[in-house]
């Protein structure tokens, strides 16, 4: 008999098989962890979940100063310190990039901040407000450069048109990453999850940024969200797993559903 989805999230929480594609948990930077303490409580967060797989995604954007090219040694510093205590979890490359900041990077400076370091995915921010035309141009100038484009946190920028432009980023081969935080008892948990029977959901991020405040490094609770929906209940596997790491390794997704 197949697994429900409820059995495969639990199988892939034991195996510690879950991602969050973003999560601001290198410390000492843009507004995320703390400190090095703060980045190993979030971490536990994490493991405790079943995440076994964190893409750090600092800010590039003006208002925080973040130099690129430390990017590399953060990641590795802290996943030593990870080691050091015994939390089995993986940080890796990446970072959340405004759209307003795209066009002023190098294609050095791309690859760099791309998920997984790969230079074939970014995770672009849209500008404050609503997703408009202006952000369906920076994904286009992106994918002009051969990269292609993870849109971060929609919900955050909702207006009455947002599934239109979802629809069209998409079919443009963009993916669509939601908070998991807000899957579950927040306001805006039905429109997420009509996007989700549209099939304008893939990926699923924490986007946190302590453990002491704001949201948890969990995505448990929001995937079981997610495989509540009829459409993409035999799905759950795929955006649990099977495209984050597709993502993180640079490879080709070709959405199920």
């Amino acid at each position: 008999m197949p697994a429900s989805p409820s059995d495969t999230i639990d199988d892939l929480q034991r195996k510690d098989a879950l991602f969050d594609v973003h999560c601001h948990v290198l410390p000492t930077l843009d507004d995320g962890a703390f400190d090095v303490t703060d980045s190993i409580a979030m971490a536990t967060q994490a493991w405790s979940d079943g995440i076994g797989t964190i893409c750090a995604t600092p800010h590039i954007r003006y208002d925080h100063d973040v130099t690129i090219a430390e990017l590399p040694g953060r990641v590795a510093a802290l996943n030593a310190s990870l080691h050091e205590v015994g939390i089995p979890v993986q940080i890796v490359e990446g970072a959340e990039l405004s759209a307003g900041h795209a066009d002023h990077l190098t294609d050095a400076e791309l690859r760099a901040v791309s998920l997984g370091a790969t230079g074939r995915w970014i995770l672009l921010e849209p500008e404050p407000g609503a997703i408009d035309g202006r952000f369906m141009e920076s994904v286009d100038r992106l994918h002009d450069r051969g990269v292609r484009c993870v849109v971060a946190h929609p919900e955050r920028h909702a207006a009455a048109d947002i599934a239109t432009w979802l629809t069209r980023l998409v079919e443009r081969g963009a993916l669509v990453q939601v908070t998991a935080a807000f899957l579950v008892g927040h306001g805006a948990a039905p429109v997420i999850l009509d996007w989700a029977s549209q099939g304008l959901v893939h990926l699923v991020g924490t986007d946190a940024h302590s453990a002491r405040v704001g949201r948890p490094v969990t995505v448990s609770a929001g995937l079981r969200a997610l495989a509540a929906v009829p459409q993409i209940a035999d799905h759950i596997a795929w955006i649990a797993a099977e495209a984050p790491r597709a993502v993180l390794a640079g490879e080709p997704v070709d959405v199920p559903f």
